[in-house]
């Protein structure tokens, strides 16, 4: 049996429109208002979806070519146990992307605003022609541990990752979305992408890619997401 009840208070609207699934004044539980719910970054305006291809996209094609990629076939060549050595890559990206990130998000959270945001456009677009510089190969950070191949691989990892364009990468990426997780587990999918082939196939990677073309491309997707960032900052 429904109860109608009427608004109450002086100069209460009888003609307010009721929202769905609500009566004159009690709304109705368990009821769904939309269906098409697309849950937004807090803050950022996109989807987390969007977040997570984007820095997907961007940290894959960045890192083809990049040092800690060349990284990935020297420890390949060396130790020839493709599996220990993926695994330790994906635990090294995931921890260093995940610090990375993290400080991106804190530092957005502390200095939010639109200056803030033209400041991370205007490092995407410094990063666009970063991404034009090759890299070199570092042989000292695969020098052998105690510790065997996935260890090894999980501490050069880590540490040539340190200061990367791809680290940089993630943190300004956070630092956009205020998403630490799908930011974060966007530019390891894309690390992986981008290494699980090195490690397998080697340098037949670096000669069959065209690395010139593959940084132009990291160079132009850097510099559309900064301006992308500075336009919406505006």
């Amino acid at each position: 049996m429904r109860q109608h009840t009427c608004p109450s208070g002086h100069g209460a609207d009888s003609g307010a429109k009721l929202r769905i699934g609500e009566t004159d004044d009690v709304p109705l539980r368990g009821q769904a208002a939309r269906s098409d719910v697309v849950v937004r970054t807090p803050g950022s305006g996109v989807s987390i979806m969007e977040a997570l291809w984007i820095s997907t996209a961007i940290v894959a094609i960045a890192e083809i070519g990049d040092k800690t990629q060349l990284l990935a076939i020297v420890l390949a060549a060396r130790f020839k146990q493709p599996l220990p050595i993926l695994a330790g890559i994906l635990a090294a990206t995931l921890l260093n992307h995940a610090l990375a990130a993290s400080a991106g998000f804190l530092v957005s959270q502390w200095l939010s605003g639109r200056t803030f945001q033209l400041v991370v456009g205007a490092a995407f677009v410094a990063m666009a022609a970063w991404a034009l510089i090759p890299d070199k190969e570092d042989d000292n950070a695969a020098q052998a541990s105690r510790g065997g191949v996935f260890l090894t691989t999980l501490v050069a990892f880590f540490l040539v990752e340190i200061g990367d364009k791809t680290q940089i990468a993630t943190s300004l990426l956070a630092a956009r979305f205020q998403d630490v997780a799908f930011v974060t587990i966007g530019t390891t999918l894309g690390m992986m992408l981008a290494n699980a082939p090195a490690v397998y196939l080697g340098e037949a990677v670096t000669r069959v890619v065209p690395l010139n073309y593959v940084r132009a491309s990291a160079a132009l997707l850097l510099a559309i997401t900064g301006a992308w960032v500075i336009a919406n900052a505006l």
